[in-house]
């Protein structure tokens, strides 16, 4: 049967919401009780609501606005939260403050629209309406991850970008800093990766395999205060940034400012201005594990998160095999053939990060190929999925053809340049479920959840990100977090979100 229909429209769906009469009236009046450890929802909450409503939420021990921790609540889990909105009082409790963070966000919805304007609204009443909420995530992991080596994005971009996840529950925010067209990600001890790698001389029109080039220079680099900035704002809105820096394939960058990493030293090469799968990639002598150490290390001091993630795909095993370095040592690691250095090569990584307590992360080509320690993101065919969670690994659903949002929206003919080959729309996005139908309960277990896409080839402004993006991860945020399967309800609630889209200037799709 299919579930009831929602009586709010929030996105994403709540696990449970029992609408009552009347509403509570947020003024100049309203003040907060704080409970121990609750300050950071407080001083949220305060952050998000005053642009528009020009309210200052003051702290009173006596405030009819209540925000609590209560460790006694562990059925929520770590971002569960119990929200009772009554005419003359609110209670907002989780066991975690992230909990908290999540019911903030519920409550910037339940007001009404322009309440998330950046700027002033005057003469609107805030009513919150009277409500009974409990509401657990189906998915710990709901992701988004976007790629700025591709094309760069300025560090206050990030943060919009951040808000706008943070308001539909997205919990991990998947930062793909480098790539064969341009490496972000600063690190001290090799200066050339972002002085060099950092910029190419121009980019491919249309998609791989063009002849055609826009002749127009494109480059930038993150500085570690802006990184370490953006993961401490992340992390006030509940949202953990997961860096990626790409290794052994998709280097291109870091190879033009220092060749002596690769298969051939003596080599020459450019940041890469084409799109596509480039067949240079890092060697296997020593020198190159330094190289990969150096820049975790560096990777994991400016991100806290306890995810790693190190690319892995797309690895043409090519000049391995012509390299008489990488056969030797094949060969001295006791493996059947330089094909076989893919896996070693992660192995090491992998070793690497595990044994300073992180947990690496690799997309899967066929979701059987990595080291066991590493949690794999399947991304070609959902088959994957349920081959990886067999074999033990965690898992996050990355299939392409629902959550990549590169991809067009329709086959319309307005349609902006996209990925070829496929239509990814909203019902596709809100169809998908990550748990394979056939996994058992100990299989289904290991999936962590669900993450979108946007590979950014074709997307070089915020307005395009966001064009791509919404109403898109609208539906992935409400299949994650609530396993909402009810497509009419889905659309009647996004129907009314778009005014929250709109308040906030979004930019999204029809």
């Amino acid at each position: 049967m299919p579930a009831p229909r929602s009586v709010l429209t929030l996105v994403p769906r709540p696990t449970k919401a029992v609408l009552r009469p009347g509403h509570f009236t947020l003024g100049t009046d309203t003040a907060l009780r704080v409970g121990p450890g609750a300050g950071p929802a407080a001083k949220l909450l305060r952050t998000l609501l005053a642009p528009a409503t020009g309210l200052s939420l003051p702290p009173s021990p006596d405030g009819r606005f209540a925000l609590v921790l209560d460790a006694g609540l562990g059925g929520l889990g770590e971002e569960g939260y119990g929200l009772t909105i009554a005419p003359r009082a609110v209670l907002l409790r989780a066991a975690h403050l992230t909990g908290l963070l999540r019911g903030i966000q519920t409550i910037r919805q339940l007001l009404p629209a322009p309440a998330l304007s950046p700027t002033p609204q005057r003469g609107t009443r805030w009513l919150l309406p009277c409500v009974e909420i409990t509401d657990v995530p189906r998915h710990a992991w709901r992701g988004a991850m976007l790629d700025v080596a591709r094309h760069f994005q300025p560090v206050s971009y990030l943060r919009r970008y951040v808000d706008l996840l943070a308001l539909h529950k997205i919990s991990v925010f998947h930062l793909h800093l480098t790539d064969d067209q341009g490496w972000r990600m600063p690190v001290a001890a090799l200066p050339k990766l972002t002085e060099i790698g950092g910029h190419r001389a121009e980019s491919q029109k249309g998609p791989a395999g063009s002849d055609a080039y826009d002749g127009i220079p494109h480059g930038g680099a993150y500085t570690r205060a802006e990184l370490t900035g953006l993961v401490r704002y992340a992390a006030a809105r509940g949202v953990t940034v997961v860096p990626e820096t790409e290794m052994p394939g998709h280097v291109r960058a870091a190879l033009a400012a220092y060749p002596a990493l690769g298969n051939r030293p003596e080599r020459t090469l450019d940041v890469w201005t084409r799109w596509g799968v480039c067949d240079t990639v890092l060697g296997v002598h020593d020198e190159v594990l330094d190289f990969c150490r150096t820049v975790l290390d560096e990777v994991m001091d400016v991100f806290p998160s306890p995810y790693i993630h190190v690319g892995g795909e797309e690895c043409p095993t090519t000049e391995w095999t012509r390299s008489a370095a990488a056969r030797e040592r094949a060969a001295a690691e006791g493996l059947p053939g330089p094909e076989a250095l893919h896996g070693w090569f992660l192995g090491r990584i992998g070793d690497f990060l595990v044994r300073h307590g992180r947990r690496p992360v690799g997309w899967a080509e066929t979701g059987t190929e990595l080291p066991l320690d590493f949690t794999v993101m399947t991304w070609r065919d959902p088959s994957h999925t349920l081959a990886a969670a067999l074999r033990g690994h965690p898992v996050i659903s990355a299939y392409h053809r629902a959550t990549y949002l590169d991809y067009a929206q329709s086959d319309g003919p307005h349609e902006p340049p996209a990925q070829p080959g496929a239509v990814v729309d909203l019902r596709a996005v809100h169809a998908h479920d990550p748990v394979p139908r056939a996994a058992d309960a100990e299989a289904a277990g290991r999936v962590l959840g669900v993450q979108a896409q946007l590979w950014t080839e074709f997307v070089t402004t915020p307005a395009r990100v966001e064009h791509l993006t919404y109403p898109r991860l609208c539906a992935l945020a409400d299949r994650g977090w609530s396993g909402a399967t009810d497509w009419a309800d889905f659309r009647s609630r996004l129907d009314a979100h778009t005014d929250r889209l709109d308040a906030l200037g979004v930019q999204y799709h029809p």
